[in-house]
């Protein structure tokens, strides 16, 4: 890697902080004491539960919110360190943590048009990374100070190939299966070795997993019983599942009145369709050496196929944005417009809030009532929307690497 511009950098910093300043500000400053920075709350309340020796899952935050930790054990131990300093210093440390893994994020997953613009790179990263803070799933991660920045930066730093050279000691998987022993959804990523016959890696992934919960049942042993014999399988821990907060079918389909038997009747097929189309485009990308596309197919099939799905879980945002992009982003001279016009609806459905709007139509009492209904499902349409331009753009590059291999020569007859 070439070395960076210390003018170039410097202005890559400036551009962050300024387009980066208002989301930033709009949370940490100017947001609801009552609702700032909840879940880094939560966080801290596990951390102190692990020094008190107070039941992890029967503790709750203060009013009005009253959130339980929802986290295996283990990120209770880990969420230690908060609980030493104030909740404001926290809540900013966290705050600054995600915005460098953002930056990270876009490092990697845009690494085609970063290695084209030479010195620019840092312009270039600054600059993307503190524009997907405007969109909600990312802005979102800022605004609850959420997990899945580093959730995702450790499945693509997994994933990446080639793989950083501080890296080539440790087997792919391991990565995957840190995130998955401190939230689950990283799982898919299994599910994803698993179809692909990649038995390395599912064991990797598998086996780390299971070490560091292991690890946390030594030291944790109540938290442990508690969360694997109970917390895990109530789904009613993580806030109201009918709300339209969230964004998974599940929710859509409680929305609409079902429940029991006919919940499960409804939910089942759309995870068996929805679950073969994004593997299918995720091992499609992974045979075409595409590991930006592959990790952004997986980790869409999180948030399509988990019962409750918050906005911010798509963070993966990040790197289905170039994934669609794909090679067309080295090409200034002949962009392929198809991909771009594609990106640029994703990023302009997930600026706009539209389960908001919905609510706002609904609660205003406006006519007619099913436009404020089918708002309020907008980012489980968009998801779907998401999911037909990824495997457009991964069928795309199957046709661009066919037509770009050089044509048989024809035999010479003596």
């Amino acid at each position: 890697m070439r070395r960076l511009s210390r003018p170039h950098l410097i202005l890559g910093v400036v551009l962050f902080v300024l387009v980066a300043a208002w989301p930033v500000a709009k949370f940490l400053i100017f947001f609801p004491q009552d609702q700032w920075q909840v879940d880094v709350q939560v966080y801290r309340e596990g951390g102190l539960s692990v020094l008190q020796g107070r039941d992890i899952y029967a503790q709750m935050t203060q009013p009005p919110q009253l959130l339980p930790f929802t986290y295996p054990p283990i990120a209770a131990f880990l969420s230690v360190p908060l609980a030493f300093v104030p909740f404001e210093v926290a809540a900013w440390g966290w705050t600054i943590a995600q915005l460098a893994a953002d930056v990270a994020i876009v490092w990697f997953a845009w690494y085609r048009l970063r290695e084209r613009v030479g010195v620019w790179a840092p312009v270039l990263v600054g600059v993307v990374a503190a524009g997907f803070l405007w969109t909600q799933p990312v802005g979102d991660g800022i605004r609850f100070a959420q997990v899945n920045a580093f959730l995702v930066l450790a499945c693509l730093l997994d994933l990446q190939r080639p793989r950083q050279r501080w890296l080539m000691t440790v087997p792919p998987g391991v990565l995957v299966g840190l995130a998955m022993a401190i939230k689950l959804t990283p799982g898919v990523f299994v599910i994803h070795y698993l179809v692909g016959k990649r038995w390395r890696e599912a064991g990797w992934a598998i086996g780390t997993a299971t070490f560091v919960s292991l690890a946390a049942w030594f030291l944790l042993p109540q938290a442990s019983f508690a969360f694997w014999g109970g917390a895990l399988s109530d789904p009613t821990r993580l806030g109201p599942n009918e709300g339209s907060a969230n964004q998974a079918f599940r929710a859509t389909l409680l929305r609409r009145g079902l429940d029991g038997p006919e919940l499960l009747l409804g939910w089942a097929p759309w995870l068996l369709v929805v679950g073969v189309a994004v593997y299918w485009v995720a091992r499609r990308a992974h045979r075409q050496g595409d590991w930006v596309a592959e990790v952004a197919a997986v980790g869409l099939a999180g948030f399509l196929l988990s019962p409750v799905s918050w906005v911010h879980h798509l963070h993966w945002i990040m790197v289905i944005v170039p994934a669609i992009l794909g090679p067309c982003v080295v090409r200034w001279r002949r962009p392929d417009w198809p991909r771009v016009a594609a990106a640029a609806v994703v990023v302009a459905w997930f600026v706009c809030t539209l389960p908001f709007w919905g609510v706002l139509w609904v609660r205003a009492d406006r006519e007619p009532r099913w436009v404020g209904d089918l708002l309020q499902e907008g980012n489980v349409i968009g998801s779907v929307v998401v999911l037909v331009l990824l495997a457009w753009a991964v069928r795309r590059s199957d046709r661009e690497m066919t037509a770009a291999e050089p044509e048989a020569a024809p035999r010479v007859t003596p």
